[in-house]
Formats: C-alpha cells, sequence, structure tokens
C-alpha cells in the first residue's frame, strides 16, 4: 500500500472515532517518545462532539425547548455518532436531524418534533439564502388577464414549504419566542411557508390549498394549472388571496409566460421582473 493511500486511511480512522466513544484511540495518536495518548484524544474527543451539541441547539432551539436540555442533548448525542458532518461550516451541519427525530425511540411520544425541526432547518436555510428582490405586484399586474393561467413562476432561494399531518407551524412558533406556549392541539395539520422578502425570515401559517398551490408552481407548473390541483385538494382554495399572499411573502423573484418557455425549448431568458 501506497504511503498516501496509509496517511488518508490514518486520516479517516482519526476523524471517524472523534464522534463515537466505542472507537479505540486511533495508532496515529501518540504522544512524547511514542507512548499512549489516550486521555488527550479522550479531551479533543468530547470537545468536538460538545461543539456539535451546541451547533445543533443554535440550529434547533425549539426542538431543544420542546424535549428540554438533557433530552435534547441525548439525542443530538446519538445523531452526531450516526450522522458525522461532512462540512466545515458549523450551520450545515443536522440537515438531517430532522430525519434521524423521525425514527429516534424516545421521541415517539412527540409525533410532531420531526417537522417542528424541518421548520427550524428551513428558517435557517432562509436566513442564509440569496439575496434577491422579490417579485412585485405591479409588476404580475403588467399580464393580461387572458394570459395569465399560462405564467411561470421562479421561486426565490429562501422560500420553502413543510407540510405537517400536525399543528407544526403553531408549535414552532410559540417554542422560538419568550412567551410559554399555550395550549395547543397538536393534531391539527399546518403547512408552514418560510420565505426573508427582506432582512427577516418570517413563517406563515398557509390556508387550505396553498401549499399544493404554492409547491406546484415552485415546481414549474402555470398558474393555471397550479389553481386547479390546489381546488382539487381544497374546495374551499381561494385563488386570489393566495396570489396576494404569495407576493406579500416574496415567494418568487420572476414570471414568463408558458409560450416563451415553448419558443426557446425550456431557456428562460426573457423574465418579466418587478
Amino acid at each position: 500500500m501506497l504511503p498516501l493511500e496509509l496517511e488518508l486511511m490514518s486520516y479517516t480512522a482519526f476523524a471517524s472515532a472523534l464522534v463515537d466513544p466505542t472507537h479505540a484511540t486511533p495508532p496515529i495518536v501518540t504522544g512524547p517518545a511514542g507512548k499512549s495518548a489516550a486521555k488527550r484524544y479522550n479531551i479533543y474527543r468530547n470537545n468536538v462532539t460538545v461543539s456539535l451539541i451546541n451547533a445543533l441547539a443554535a440550529v434547533y432551539p425549539a426542538v431543544q425547548r420542546l424535549t428540554g436540555v438533557d433530552f435534547f442533548r441525548a439525542m443530538a448525542r446519538f445523531h452526531i455518532r450516526a450522522t458525522p458532518p461532512t462540512s466545515p461550516l458549523l450551520f450545515e451541519y443536522g440537515r438531517d436531524f430532522p430525519a434521524f427525530i423521525e425514527t429516534y425511540e424516545y421521541a415517539r411520544d412527540l409525533p410532531w418534533l420531526a417537522d417542528v425541526a424541518r421548520i427550524e432547518r428551513a428558517w435557517l436555510d432562509a436566513y442564509h439564502a440569496a439575496d434577491t428582490v422579490p417579485l412585485s405586484a405591479d409588476a404580475l399586474a403588467l399580464v393580461p388577464p387572458q394570459r395569465l393561467a399560462d405564467v411561470v413562476f421562479t421561486a426565490h432561494p429562501a422560500a420553502a414549504i413543510v407540510r405537517s399531518p400536525f399543528a407544526a407551524v403553531t408549535i414552532f412558533a410559540a417554542n422560538r419566542g419568550e412567551r410559554a406556549p399555550d395550549q395547543i392541539d397538536a393534531g391539527t395539520p399546518e403547512d408552514a411557508l418560510i420565505t426573508r422578502p427582506e432582512l427577516d425570515v418570517i413563517v406563515r401559517h398557509l390556508p387550505e390549498g396553498g401549499a399544493v398551490f404554492l409547491t406546484s408552481l415552485m415546481s414549474g407548473q402555470t398558474l393555471g394549472l397550479a389553481a386547479a390541483s390546489a381546488l382539487q385538494s381544497s374546495a374551499s382554495f381561494d385563488i386570489a388571496s393566495n396570489i396576494a399572499g404569495m407576493i406579500e411573502a416574496g415567494v418568487f423573484t420572476s414570471f414568463l409566460h408558458q409560450s416563451i418557455l415553448e419558443e426557446h425549448d425550456g431557456h428562460r431568458s426573457a423574465l418579466w421582473r418587478g
């Protein structure tokens, strides 16, 4: 085996053992005169784990408030062992944490916890998303009414939707503030819209049909098809109020007509902006 391959294997063993205390101290770790440095390595390993737990707590403060600090830190420790970091950016760590919570045995009594975590992750992603001017109502008003159904939108980089069979939006909001949360019916389904139209990230509770409508638009469907899907999912869907809501929330940045897509073979070269 080549020296470089041996070196890479040594570093891999060093990194993988950092987040799992069941692993022995790697042979590459030695003290003066080649003596064992297990104690020093264990201190370093503990510091790494604590730093990652703190990073998760910073990303998921509502989850920690809901579970309590001790429960959260124990759960985070198990997650760290199962999913070590792959990026040097701490705010990127924990993207898989909501999925882990969903399978975590001791969190089964909190079935809505994973969706609250998904909203928190989307909140952070929106916070770090690129700055882009949202679409204005004046720009959309330039489209002739007979062509409106064939309009296709471009989503804002900060826009995201989290759908939940639980009251995840209400639970999230109640546990991100200073005041104590009120009594909540956790079994009420809620869909969250996360955006950052200006400087602040905003989480909104979408009306019935709103999540289907916006998800369809964000996936590239025309306004007419998205509205039809929303009406199929909810007879109470109001297209006018939902269009006004998406403009106010800054969900999209630009739009174009379906005929332009067909003419340019899918290349969005001519955009209306506002």
